[in-house]
């Protein structure tokens, strides 16, 4: 069997990639859309690498027959004493490399779900002033569809002011603050995949909290507050109008 454990390991990570991308939008908890033909590509070509591997290993292992017409060799050495311990180096590797089975079956059985609050929490509120200027013209029309990146950027950075009298109309998972009552609509970022995501958020007034981690559309109106550029800025706050519980969409992150 030990023969076949690197064949094994090959095939099941190529379908924990095609099981997350050719059966769903799992993949999307991960990475970005546009990766899905790589990982797809990814997939099919581990296990043909992992079938090819396990029939080349198969056609040149020695018949039993042949073993019986073959001269007696002599008696091996005794295994090392780290090969006693378990820490066998042969043709097939170490045999601690079949603990890397464990995350490929979670991820062929148990898919991980996306980032939520616990991660938003972790990144330090870090928004040095990226300089204040005009914004392109918003298009017409309330409520305004915006993501928190967009908000964000226009609340904190706007010299126009382009937000003031727009309704607009965001959605996000739920974040708390401290005791106070404080709470934030909150979206991971992300360039290449979850593992550079970022956090955008806005603090939301006029509406009691959602528990965490909830998936809400929020509609309401721009509260200015601290000077453009600066810290005080930010996060940027939201006066809601009304509040609507929606699911998780398929693809929870933002892009930049």
């Amino acid at each position: 069997m030990r023969r076949y454990g690197g064949p094994v390991l090959l095939c099941l990570v190529g379908a924990a990639a095609l099981r997350i991308t050719l059966f769903g939008d799992l993949y999307l908890r991960y990475v970005q859309a546009a990766l899905r033909p790589y990982l797809i590509a990814s997939g099919i070509a581990l296990i043909l690498l992992g079938v090819t591997t396990a029939v080349l290993r198969t056609r040149t292992h020695t018949d039993p027959e042949d073993d019986e017409n073959a001269p007696e060799e002599p008696a091996e050495p005794a295994e090392p004493a780290e090969e006693a311990h378990g820490h066998h180096h042969g043709p097939a590797g170490p045999r601690i490399a079949w603990l890397l089975t464990l995350p490929a079956l979670a991820l062929l059985l148990f898919p991980p779900p996306a980032l939520g609050s616990y991660s938003a929490g972790r990144e330090a509120a870090q928004r040095a002033a990226q300089g204040v200027g005009t914004f392109p013209a918003l298009p017409a029309g309330n409520p305004l569809e915006l993501t928190l990146a967009a908000f964000s950027s226009r609340a904190i950075y706007d010299s126009g002011r382009s937000l003031t009298g727009r309704t607009v109309r965001m959605t996000g998972f739920v974040t708390h603050g401290a005791d106070d009552g404080t709470w934030y609509l909150t979206r991971l970022m992300v360039t290449c995949c979850a593992a550079d995501a970022t956090t955008s958020k806005v603090e939301i007034r006029g509406e009691d909290a959602p528990p965490t981690d909830t998936w809400v559309t929020v509609t309401g109106t721009w509260h200015p507050k601290g000077k453009l550029g600066s810290d005080a800025a930010w996060p940027p706050v939201l006066d809601a109008g009304s509040l609507k519980t929606v699911r998780q969409p398929s693809d929870p992150y933002e892009t930049r």
